[in-house]
């Protein structure tokens, strides 16, 4: 069986995105943290992604399309030190998303 991965969030995921979201796209971030980045972060299951580039290289996005409104889902893959993990650093609608990742990486 493949190794699962341990999703954690940057603080102001929890304060500040997920405040802003209407309780459909919740519904969905939290699927998508409990089932997609657990077990798949790199493909996803099949869902739109890609890695970043730039300041945010060595980042991914999931691409989601809501009622005509693109969001992103902006996160960082770490094989090692044990345990594997996804840290997730923001989601947003697609501009505020990347300004958010930008502002919450790592120095």
């Amino acid at each position: 069986m493949k190794s699962r991965y341990l999703i954690k969030s940057h603080r102001l995921v929890e304060d500040q995105d997920l405040r802003e979201l209407t309780p459909d796209i919740l519904e969905i971030f939290e699927d998508i943290r409990q089932s997609v980045l657990i077990a798949d972060p790199y493909r996803c299951l099949g869902l739109p992604n890609h890695s970043l580039r730039g300041e945010l290289a060595n980042y991914r996005a999931l691409e989601i399309d809501w009622n005509g409104v693109a969001y992103r889902l902006v996160y960082r893959i770490y094989e090692t030190p044990a345990p594997k993990r996804v840290v997730i650093l923001s989601f947003a609608e697609h501009d505020p998303a990347y300004d958010r990742a930008l502002e919450r990486k790592p120095r």
